[in-house]
């Protein structure tokens, strides 16, 4: 029969490689989101590349330690994974948390829907109304060229199309919107005045654009919410597998390995002189069988 040590190892290690291996299209996605100009979305690259060098050096230890019974990386990587875990557990908790609402309003008669800034979680309205972060998210709104797509539709495509968050909010007018002889009436959303036709302005500073980012952000960290999930589910079975591969890397280093081969008397654990020195003085009168019951798997008589 196998010894169990080698067995845990073994998954262990397989375990560890796959997600070393899963850890390179992480951080990729992550520089690449980085240098990317294409993307609004600031706030997933730092968490992102910061998952996926934890996964790799998490995973890095937990192969050499499970490969080669290092018992100190093993120890690490039982360590760095649990804080790993928590850290997780809490951003899944905070990302539920503040990706609730939202989701916009359908225009009647539209295909699209328009979006509300006050709808979205307070953190959110906070993170996006602070001038920098802002700033960077217009800049980069502008960069999409995502209005440029939709500067040639006519007053039936508008009818008959979709459009997404950001050519909903910073592209146009809110639909509720009346104007006369290019000026907005009066008793009208703030929006409508903020609303010009020129191509570098539209309604890049409007309330609705803000939250046309905010909700593409919140779709994408609802998303990464439910597949962190997933992945907590399976760092603790992971976790567990590991830290059964570290007890048998001590078991192994401390000479107590499982199995058919018991411990030698010659050389007995410290739990045996606990044993003899504490239960039997202290309960000498108990029959003389009871002190050859096995401790933790081992024949002690």
């Amino acid at each position: 029969m196998a010894p169990v040590y080698g067995c845990s190892n073994t998954v262990i290690g397989y375990l560890n490689l796959l997600t070393l291996l899963a850890s390179i299209p992480i951080i990729g996605g992550g520089l690449w989101l980085a240098r990317s100009s294409a993307t609004c979305e600031s706030l997933l690259q730092t968490p992102l590349l910061v998952l996926g060098f934890g996964v790799l050096l998490v995973s890095l230890a937990g192969f050499v330690g499970a490969c080669f019974n290092v018992v100190w990386a093993l120890g690490l990587y039982l360590l760095v994974m649990l804080l790993l875990i928590a850290a997780l557990l809490g951003i899944t908790v905070f990302g539920f948390a503040v990706t609730g609402g939202g989701g916009g309003v359908q225009v009647p008669g539209r295909m699209y829907r328009e979006y509300h800034l006050q709808d979205y979680s307070g953190w959110l309205r906070r993170r996006i109304t602070e001038d920098r972060y802002w700033q960077a998210a217009r800049a980069c709104v502008v960069g999409s060229k995502a209005c440029a797509k939709i500067a040639l539709w006519t007053p039936m495509d508008y009818l008959q199309r979709d459009l997404t968050p950001i050519q909903s909010g910073c592209c146009k007018p809110p639909t509720s919107c009346t104007y006369s002889g290019g000026a907005a009436m009066g008793g009208q959303d703030a929006d409508c005045y903020r609303w010009n036709n020129a191509a570098s302005v539209l309604c890049y500073s409007c309330d609705s654009c803000k939250a046309g980012v905010l909700e593409l952000v919140r779709r994408d960290w609802h998303k990464l919410s439910v597949l962190n999930v997933v992945v907590l589910v399976v760092l603790i079975l992971v976790y567990s597998t590991a830290y059964c591969a570290f007890r048998n890397a001590r078991r192994a280093e401390w000479g107590y390995p499982y199995g058919e081969n018991h411990m030698s008397k010659i050389r007995p654990r410290w739990d045996y002189y606990w044993y003899s020195t504490i239960i039997i003085h202290l309960f000498p009168y108990l029959p003389s069988n009871i002190y050859s019951i096995p401790l933790y798997g081992t024949q002690l008589g």
